[in-house]
């Protein structure tokens, strides 16, 4: 039984800028502002790539979608998750080929900028809403998880997306921790509770492993120590460190650190 240590670097996430040639280029250069000034506000930072890279530092061709994979792939070790921002309508291949090519497999939120009435002529007009059903078509096609923002379009620069993006961040943390974890059972399920049960096969496959043990071997081990055992004190001291103890018996709090001691 130990505190969950959260000394952890600040998260860090890939960006990629979706765009389509038939739509105002404009919007990729201000999106591409406006999502590093979120990143920046909330701490975060970002792999991205830079305007001399890609026209915009964009992704619209499958020649785009390699320089960003590779660039994914120099920093995969530190990618929580990889965030697409469709400020026009985007090109769906061009995204797909991008998050194939770099195999992170890490969670993918999807944001599509808003349209604004009175702004719907040549020069402005966005249709990320059509966009993102699009790229979500096909990456659903591909096989490849997404997350979505709460509304299906959102502007960046907003209160909504921030949250968005705070949320997305602790999707991305609890994936990351999940990923190679070991996981203790204790006995088997209660016979009168089937909604406990669950696949040891589905969380294998996605990189959990269950470690059990018979309840009895844990009581066998506990009766092994003594109550003035070191390990123990040590536990009983974490105990009260962490919550208040004063209206626990003094022998349920030696048999529960007894527990967290085996």
């Amino acid at each position: 039984m130990s505190f969950i240590q959260h000394n952890e670097l600040k998260p860090t996430f890939g960006i990629i800028l979706g765009n389509r040639d038939v739509f105002p280029d404009h919007l990729v250069k201000e999106g591409r502002k406006d999502i590093i000034n979120i990143m920046d506000e909330l701490g975060y930072e970002y792999v991205i790539l830079d305007e001399e890279n890609t026209p915009l530092g964009a992704v619209e061709t499958y020649s785009d979608a390699k320089k960003c994979a590779e660039l994914f792939k120099k920093n995969s070790d530190k990618i929580l998750g990889i965030i697409l921002c469709l400020c026009n309508f985007g090109d769906e291949k061009g995204v797909a080929n991008t998050l194939k090519l770099a195999d992170l497999n890490v969670p993918v939120l999807i944001q599509a900028s808003s349209d604004e009435i009175g702004k719907m002529d040549r020069t402005h007009r966005r249709d990320a809403f059509c966009g993102k059903i699009s790229v979500t078509s096909v990456l659903y096609q591909y096989g490849i998880p997404f997350t979505l923002t709460k509304y299906h379009t959102i502007p960046i620069i907003s209160e909504v997306f921030k949250d968005d993006l705070k949320r997305f961040e602790k999707i991305c943390r609890v994936v990351r921790k999940l990923r190679k974890a070991r996981l203790g059972q204790i006995g088997t399920r209660p016979n009168a509770f089937e909604t406990v049960r669950y696949s040891e096969k589905i969380l294998e496959f996605n990189g959990i492993s269950i470690e059990s043990i018979d309840l009895s071997e844990i009581f066998g081990y506990i009766n092994q120590l003594k109550d003035d055992d070191i390990k123990v004190n040590e536990k009983i001291k974490f105990i009260r460190n962490y919550t208040a103890t004063t209206e626990i018996p003094e022998e349920s709090l030696i048999k529960l650190a007894k527990l967290a001691t085996v």
